[in-house]
């Protein structure tokens, strides 16, 4: 295998990052390097202070302060967390981002690392994302930035912004399958335990999580159930039978302790993996809309209407508008 210089990127950091903004990235990086048996990646975290405390209170001294940091630098990715509003009140950390992005060839933020971006004048005129709960506010804020609430991660020419959290490693591995092929960022996400991977256009905010998990055993154990068959008879009184319930009991303390009616969960479930399907696969709309347990594209398209607000076919239109756009 032919020798290859090292990929070098730079994590930005500050005082109250968000741990895994900084420490999901960086693994996704040293893993591909271990991974493939070769020197793929180096990194290195630069922050202002000597020390670092994230928001979990984990205690981090970086590599180097920005004014030390020296070099060509392959990837600037700029990391979020609590401390965010503090760093954007630096304004020598946002002229070194800045000045520092010209001479990278991608620059990248994770969570609401966006607004540090933006306070640099990196997203202006440009599409970008950030965590959920904080689209509305960069939003405000830059009025230029097309801001995409629903993706996971967005690429404008050189520049890579991704949503909350754990969004940073779907970030990471679309890096890695773009600089070694998919083969290394399948074998990285293997050795991770991740997918590979959630595309970029995906939702980042999964209709299901909005929902409770009940706080007892058997209407637990029932949820998870019916996330593994959808298809099955899902009605009140099949429902109410699994969990050895008459259904006027079973529909009562399934709202009370999961926040919604049997049905509307149901059918929030049931949107969700089929909006997964039409994401991940080629299948025609009414095979997803069986095996989802819609019975048919009709019941499926009033469902998605509902819950989405656009038809199937839509739905899988503009996901794929999306994925081509950041591919262009």
């Amino acid at each position: 295998m032919p020798c290859m210089t090292p990929r070098h990127i730079v994590l930005v950091a500050f005082d109250r990052f968000q741990a895994l903004d900084l420490v999901g990235p960086a693994e996704v990086f040293s893993m591909a390097s271990r991974s493939t048996n070769r020197a793929a990646y180096t990194t290195e975290v630069v922050a202002q202070e000597r020390e670092i405390t994230s928001s979990s209170g984990l205690r981090l001294r970086p590599d180097r302060s920005p004014g030390s940091c020296r070099g060509p630098i392959d990837t600037l990715v700029v990391v979020g967390g609590e401390g965010v509003p503090a760093a954007l009140a630096e304004p020598a950390l946002v002229r070194w981002i800045a000045r520092t992005a010209q001479r990278c060839r991608r620059v990248a933020s994770v969570c609401n690392g966006a607004f540090l971006l933006a306070e640099a004048g990196l997203l202006e005129g440009r599409r970008a994302t950030t965590h959920w709960a904080a689209c509305p506010a960069l939003a405000e804020l830059h009025p230029a930035i097309e801001v995409e609430p629903d993706a996971i991660f967005v690429r404008d020419d050189d520049i890579y912004t991704s949503a909350g959290v754990t969004a940073g490693m779907d970030l990471s591995l679309a890096l890695v399958e773009e600089d070694l092929g998919r083969r290394a960022a399948l074998e990285v996400a293997r050795w991770l335990v991740l997918f590979l991977k959630r595309p970029g256009g995906q939702s980042q905010f999964s209709a299901q999580l909005a929902a409770q998990i009940a706080e007892r055993r058997p209407l637990r154990d029932l949820q998870a159930w019916i996330a593994d068959n959808l298809d099955a008879d899902l009605s009140v009184p099949a429902l109410a039978a699994r969990a050895c319930m008459s259904p006027r009991n079973f529909a009562r303390a399934f709202r009370r302790e999961v926040g919604t009616t049997p049905a509307a969960y149901v059918e929030t479930a049931r949107v969700e993996a089929a909006r997964m399907a039409l994401d991940e696969s080629q299948q025609p709309i009414d095979a997803i809309a069986r095996r989802c347990g819609f019975g048919t594209v009709e019941t499926m398209r009033r469902a998605f209407h509902r819950r989405l607000g656009v038809r199937p076919s839509g739905y899988r239109d503009r996901f794929r508008a999306l994925v081509e756009r950041e591919a262009a």
